[in-house]
């Protein structure tokens, strides 16, 4: 029999007992709740919680009406969580229920056999995807699939799939001013504007996180921006892509009929130097830049420096006039060869008697002699500063990825910069180099009055937020007065009023002025029998408005510049169509040529 002593002690001890499970419970609970609550709802959340990015869409590049040049699309990548295809791999599949409500049990194989159908994988590869490793929540199966596929992936029903926008880069216009945007490539921007533009096209990507059922399917609302992604900025280019797509067919024809190596294009703006059209041959897809030779990537009008030959006259002359040493009708008695006062000889391309030929009777007659004898008059220092102001022997404004400076031929001092050959070969643009672009700042200075302008590319940058950056600058440098510029573009009418070529190059309706150049090509030994040929002119003359420079490089067929003439011609008479340029009401006078 139990006293009541004991009974009391037995009752005590059961009530600390009890006590002491709920302290503990007491204590657990305080941990759980408060103490490690929000490790604890951390780790619990990253058992079901799947972080993935978010991808911005790159910036697009327009042309200068809005034309789309570069943009990007939607595509999906296609992301799975293995932990949960490991757990229907050992269930033997999963079930799929069909429109009739009947139940298939799909094994995993047979969903990436299905999968690897429409993504174009080998289905052990997608297999692999799904479930190798066991732990993971996240696996990336396929990229870049079209909205079509990603349609047809989810009529399969396979559980737990996730797509993720990733968008891709495309070229609407293919080919057109490909030598300028560049391309991307997998490892990002892989030329041209794509490169040097990065700070405006380049987006930010984000991050969220989604929470997933115990069937990997995620749970609908439980995505989470960590992250927010910031799309890139829109690149608007002062190229015009109709024009830009024109010149390209004009030189491509041209090209191909005289067996030239390559050909340029350049359409400038004379009021503000914008680069209407830049266009090179043979053209680059930047959609299939396995489709092109590597030699043809970037822009040649920027990165193939060249001898440009005789359409350095128009700047020697500038120079004359300038100076006050020369005037229009500077007279000059030239013999088709002349030997120099330091014993080398200058001769003209074609023989001829001697001729009493006046300043422009030289720009009309192409003569190398003739410039030769008067633009030496000017102390060689005094031209190698005006051959800079004009901006040869630097990278234009523009700053074109892989853009070529040119050389000024320079060897000496700077009061003697060129040998006692040299000195005269400058003159008629040998022994020198520069790019398409450099020629046509030239002949845009002259038809802007003697005033250079930065040469434009790139007119704006407009973000995601509505900033606009990148903006051109206006500010320009007097190289010439505006009566030398002047002067000179009325002489540079006489070449195409009744030089050689005037008639493939006169535009009914309008006064045209211009040069052409045809350049020996220097080879290992010295020049070689290759040539490059080159037409540069002004339209209207008494009104400059565009610039043409139409640049043939090695042809076959046609060693003279008479084969650029005609593209010259084509070009030109586009755009002053395009632009609606009025035509001239007066009549082209230009000084005397011989006296």
């Amino acid at each position: 029999m139990t006293t009541p002593r004991r009974s009391r002690h037995r009752l005590a001890l059961a009530i600390v007992v009890v006590f002491a499970v709920v302290g503990v419970f007491a204590v657990r609970l305080v941990d759980i709740q408060l103490v490690r609550a929000d490790q604890l709802t951390s780790d619990a959340l990253n058992k079901r919680a799947v972080v993935t990015p978010t991808y911005a869409a790159r910036g697009g590049i327009v042309d200068t009406n809005g034309v789309v040049l570069a943009d990007s699309v939607n595509r999906y990548d296609v992301a799975v969580s293995p932990a949960n295809f490991v757990k229907m791999d050992a269930a033997g599949g999963f079930g799929v229920v069909a429109k009739d409500g009947t139940k298939t049990t799909v094994t995993v194989m047979q969903a990436a056999t299905e999968l690897a159908t429409l993504t174009k994988q080998d289905p052990a590869t997608v297999y692999q995807s799904l479930t190798k490793n066991p732990t993971s929540n996240y696996a990336l199966v396929t990229k870049s699939v079209d909205l079509a596929t990603r349609r047809a992936i989810e009529k399969l029903k396979i559980p737990g799939i996730v797509f993720q926008l990733h968008p891709k880069r495309v070229y609407p216009n293919g080919a057109v001013a490909g030598n300028l945007t560049g391309y991307m490539n997998t490892e990002g921007p892989g030329g041209g504007l794509e490169v040097t533009e990065k700070k405006c096209l380049a987006s930010t990507d984000g991050s969220s996180t989604y929470e997933q059922g115990a069937d990997g399917v995620q749970i609908p609302g439980s995505a989470v921006t960590t992250k927010a992604s910031v799309p890139g900025g829109t690149l608007k280019l002062a190229l015009d892509s109709d024009l830009d797509w024109f010149s390209t067919q004009a030189i491509a024809e041209q090209g191909t009929a005289i067996g030239a190596q390559s050909g340029t294009a350049i359409v400038l703006r004379v009021k503000d130097f914008h680069i209407m059209a830049a266009a090179d041959w043979p053209a680059v897809d930047p959609n299939n830049i396995d489709g092109s030779a590597v030699a043809n990537f970037g822009s040649l009008a920027f990165s193939a420096a060249y001898e440009p030959g005789s359409v350095f006259k128009a700047m020697s002359a500038a120079i004359l006039l300038d100076t006050g040493i020369g005037s229009p009708t500077m007279p000059a008695t030239v013999p088709s060869r002349w030997t120099t006062p330091e014993g080398g000889f200058v001769r003209d391309a074609i023989g001829h008697p001697t001729q009493q030929l006046t300043l422009t009777g030289v720009l009309q007659n192409s003569s190398n002699v003739g410039i030769s004898m008067l633009g030496s008059k000017v102390p060689e220092d005094v031209r190698l500063a005006y051959m800079k102001k004009f901006g040869l022997g630097q990278r234009t404004a523009v700053d074109f990825l892989g853009e070529q400076s040119g050389s000024l031929g320079v060897s000496g001092s700077a009061a003697k910069p060129w040998d006692d050959q040299s000195k005269y070969n400058v003159l008629y643009g040998q022994g020198v180099s520069a790019t398409a672009l450099q020629v046509a700042q030239i002949f845009g200075t002259l038809g802007n009055g003697g005033v250079k302008l930065p040469l434009t590319l790139v007119e704006s940058c407009t973000k995601a937020d509505g900033t606009v950056t990148d903006l051109p600058s206006a500010t320009g440098t007097r190289v010439v007065t505006e009566n030398t510029a002047k002067t000179v573009v009325n002489m540079l009418e006489s070449v195409i009023q009744g030089g050689e070529l005037s008639q493939a190059v006169k535009i009914p309706g309008y006064r045209v002025a211009g040069k052409s150049g045809t350049a020996e090509v220097a080879g290992p030994g010295g020049y070689t029998s290759d040539r490059i040929v080159s037409f540069a002119g002004i339209a209207p003359a008494e009104d400059p408005q565009y610039v043409v420079v139409v640049t043939y490089t090695k042809p076959a067929t046609m060693k003279s510049s008479a084969a650029a003439a005609p593209t010259f011609k084509k070009i030109m008479s586009q755009v002053l169509t395009k632009y609606r340029v009025p035509p001239s009401t007066t009549p082209s006078t230009y000084p005397a040529t011989t006296w």
